[in-house]
């Protein structure tokens, strides 16, 4: 059954062997200078019939080598057909094994983050636990659930993040108007942590998803908010070139050590000042980056320790997010 199916793929051999020689023969048999003689016909058949055995036999046991060593890395090909064919399968393969990689480090990341966050929020629940045995303080009653409602933000954020292209909404966003409502949901802490703020706001419009970019700054003021010591200052300013329109967030607080700057926007980094002022996910810098990349814009950070920490959202004049997010998701539907 195999050799049958072998010689159905070996009909091209078949066929140029079998007009090969009947050429040739008719060629003798119409030369009138040439004694046509049925038995040397008839030998010279048999000869090749037999060569042509011999062929096949010979094509028939590479195939079979083929099919058997066709796992092994010297493995070669009996044609180009399956050569390219095992190149195919060799690359789709690497796909598959980058692909599933890409599965198991997603996965992993989750699962670290499930379990920091799990070990983050227990001490706000613990401390309300505490609260609720003794006599509550409000003020320290509003941190601790302002702080359980910024680990619940993140979390959700976080899970939004793969989906991002189904909920967004690009408009026209006055950044001033985005800044005085974050001010003034962080007034609290402004008021007792005695932090100035210094506002140099310029009218200043972006395309950008209102909400996303709320969240962005939110994970910026959060962490200036929570690096800078009493009497200190936060500015928040706006700046427009040709080239890109700029929001600034500085504060004069701990600052960053040099040897963290380059990481500070990496998954769950806390680096020196997480681990000891205060503690950290290392989720809200990483969220506001990814965030920030998705909607076309980008953060740059400028910090000296104990002096200041100056973080910039880039908008680029010249980006479509219309379009960016259209190409992406037909990218999306062509690679399904």
């Amino acid at each position: 059954m195999r050799f049958l199916r072998f010689l159905s793929f070996e009909k091209p051999y078949l066929f140029i062997h079998a007009i090969s020689f009947f050429t040739v023969a008719f060629i003798f048999l119409m030369d009138p200078y040439t004694d046509w003689e049925w038995r040397t016909f008839f030998y010279a058949l048999f000869l090749n019939l037999l060569i042509l055995c011999g062929f096949l036999l010979y094509r028939y046991y590479q195939n079979i080598q083929a099919v058997k060593n066709r796992h092994n890395e010297d493995h070669v090909s009996v044609s180009l057909e399956g050569y390219e064919l095992q190149k195919l399968m060799e690359e789709m393969e690497r796909m598959h094994i980058q692909h599933l990689n890409e599965v198991q480090e997603k996965q992993n990341e989750h699962y670290d983050f499930i379990v920091s966050w799990f070990h983050e929020i227990k001490t706000p629940i613990s401390v309300l636990r505490l609260m609720s045995q003794t006599e509550i303080d409000p003020k320290s009653f509003r941190e601790e659930v302002e702080k359980i409602e910024h680990y619940v933000d993140q979390a959700l954020y976080y899970a939004k993040l793969d989906n991002f292209s189904q909920d967004y909404e690009i408009k026209n966003c006055h950044v001033e108007r985005i800044i005085k409502e974050l001010v003034k949901g962080h007034s609290k802490t402004f008021i007792s942590k005695k932090i100035r703020i210094q506002l140099a706001l310029q009218p200043m419009a972006v395309q950008t998803d209102p909400k996303w970019l709320q969240f962005i700054l939110n994970q910026l003021m959060t962490n200036s908010l929570k690096y800078t010591e009493e009497n200190g200052e936060i500015s928040i300013s706006t700046k427009e070139t040709s080239e890109e329109k700029q929001l600034i967030i500085r504060d004069n607080g701990i600052g960053i050590e040099s040897k963290d700057l380059p990481r500070i926007f990496n998954r769950g980094f806390t680096g020196n000042n997480g681990r000891l002022y205060t503690k950290s996910t290392g989720m809200g810098l990483y969220l506001a980056q990814e965030l920030s990349n998705k909607l076309g814009h980008y953060i740059t950070c400028q910090s000296e320790v104990n002096s200041y920490t100056e973080f910039i959202i880039h908008f680029p004049t010249n980006y479509d997010p219309y379009l960016h997010i259209r190409n992406h998701n037909h990218e999306k539907i062509n690679h399904q």
